[in-house]
């Protein structure tokens, strides 16, 4: 019994720090989707931004843009979806994680014809690595491609896919 328990412990935390880490990519990619589905239902911009301006460990908002650009002055801003910390998952370095070149900003921004781009205007195609403070050598990558398609990338069983 205790040489079955020395054996299956160490595989029971990694499995649980996997489901953590597939769940929490999930939830992103959920949260996402629905910033896109409001942007098309609205026919206005929705940002999916992370709480604080620089890191998405932090948690992440679903939110319409108020951009006085557009002649918007009496646009109030409504947040939709709020996630809080995702301890023990973090997102790793790798990608640029949605970083806006020119405003030095993280997020998405979806437009009214339901495509993902950045502040300035380009696409979005680009990916988050997630990984568990439990079991540093988990990864997940959440893929976006430049038609707007998530997916849940383990680089560990096909890490051709993840290119």
């Amino acid at each position: 019994m205790v040489i079955l328990a020395t054996v299956s412990v160490p595989l029971l935390h990694q499995q649980m720090a996997a489901h953590e880490i597939d769940r929490i990519g999930r939830l992103f990619i959920l949260h996402a989707q629905f910033a896109r589905q409001q942007a098309l239902y609205l026919g206005d911009l929705v940002h999916i931004v992370p709480l604080s301006d620089h890191l998405w460990d932090q948690g992440w908002v679903v939110k319409n843009v108020c951009n006085a650009k557009q002649g918007k002055t009496s646009c109030i801003e409504r947040n939709w979806i709020s996630q809080g910390a995702i301890s023990p998952v973090y997102f790793k370095g790798g990608g640029n994680q949605f970083l806006d070149l020119h405003s030095a900003k993280r997020g998405i921004i979806f437009n009214a014809a339901g495509a993902a781009k950045m502040g300035q205007g380009g696409f979005v195609a680009n990916r988050l690595i997630l990984g568990h403070h439990r079991a540093p050598k988990l990864e997940r990558q959440l893929i976006l491609s430049s038609g707007g398609r998530w997916r849940i990338c383990d680089p560990s069983f096909d890490s051709k896919a993840c290119q």
